[in-house]
């Protein structure tokens, strides 16, 4: 082989191996143009390093956690799907766990377990599944109705309720599939969840309604509400204090990512000249003097 072409596969191999998190499959190698003996070339020399059956990184093994599940995803054919509690910590509902979750029609499962995939064979409708950062991942409302069948009532409630905080939690979508999954385990708990969510409030209002009463009450003027900042939805914005208001109904986080997500947002609005104020139910019922001070401070209005 020539070297111009000895030049092309490689950047082709090197773009494929961006997109995909240091990893690449076989068949994806012999489809730009490599053949099975310039492969092996490659993986005795070191320059491709087995990850799982066919599966390989390119270059060196420290592939991180995306590229650990894109490897499990390659490793699992063509219509492979990162699904269950892989897929909600994609989606930032829980932290990772050991084994990776893909949902394929392979028959690779005891060996894909040693090698850490918990392989799962659910039926999914085009609706169910979509394409995200280079992956093919359940949607939110398939993941949660997954989940309910691997984890615990708390955890998925848990997770349910991290995808509210971020925007993420569709209830339409998580009934539809519902609907569709009949005879499976998860119906019980996902309906519970459901249920509690549809039940009416007695004890309190929605923290958007409450913020709002409080706003009202204390003569603070009206925000934008819904808006974006930097490419990202944010609740409450007075433009022209650039002052932030995020209401997270949820006052925990599930995990540390989501967390440090939160955290990383606030620092990049600070640099674009924004300041962050995060209200949830707890600094209203028992820091209201502080929060109205702090408002007041930011929005220059005298107390």
């Amino acid at each position: 082989m020539g070297g111009e072409a000895q030049k092309r596969l490689g950047r082709g191999i090197g773009a494929l191996a961006n997109r995909q998190y240091g990893v690449v499959a076989r068949r994806q190698l012999l489809e730009l143009g490599f053949s099975s003996r310039q492969i092996e070339t490659r993986l005795a020399s070191g320059w491709l390093l087995p990850l799982r059956r066919d599966v390989y990184a390119v270059g060196h093994l420290r592939v991180g956690r995306r590229g650990r599940w894109k490897a499990a995803v390659l490793a699992c054919g063509t219509g492979a799907v990162l699904s269950h509690e892989s897929a909600a910590c994609f989606w930032g509902l829980q932290g990772d766990r050991r084994l990776v979750d893909v949902n394929a029609d392979c028959g690779r499962q005891g060996q894909l377990r040693r090698e850490g995939v918990r392989l799962h064979r659910c039926k999914l409708r085009r609706d169910e599944w979509t394409e995200e950062d280079g992956f093919r991942v359940t949607s939110v409302a398939r993941t949660l109705f997954d989940l309910a069948e691997v984890v615990d009532y708390d955890r998925l409630k848990r997770a349910a309720q991290e995808a509210d905080r971020l925007k993420l939690l569709q209830l339409e979508e998580l009934e539809h599939v519902v609907e569709r999954g009949r005879g499976r385990r998860a119906l019980r708990p996902v309906r519970h969840f459901l249920a509690e969510v549809r039940a009416p409030t007695q004890t309190r209002s929605p923290l958007e309604e409450r913020f709002a009463d409080f706003r009202e009450a204390h003569r603070l003027p009206p925000p934008a509400t819904n808006v974006l900042v930097l490419g990202h939805e944010v609740d409450a914005l007075w433009p022209g204090a650039k002052l932030i208001v995020e209401l997270d109904s949820w006052e925990f986080h599930a995990h540390r990512a989501a967390f440090q997500r939160d955290r990383v947002l606030d620092s990049e609005r600070l640099v674009a000249g924004y300041r962050t104020v995060r209200v949830t139910h707890d600094r209203l019922d028992h820091e209201a003097t502080t929060l109205l001070a702090e408002l007041r401070a930011l929005l220059g209005i005298d107390a």
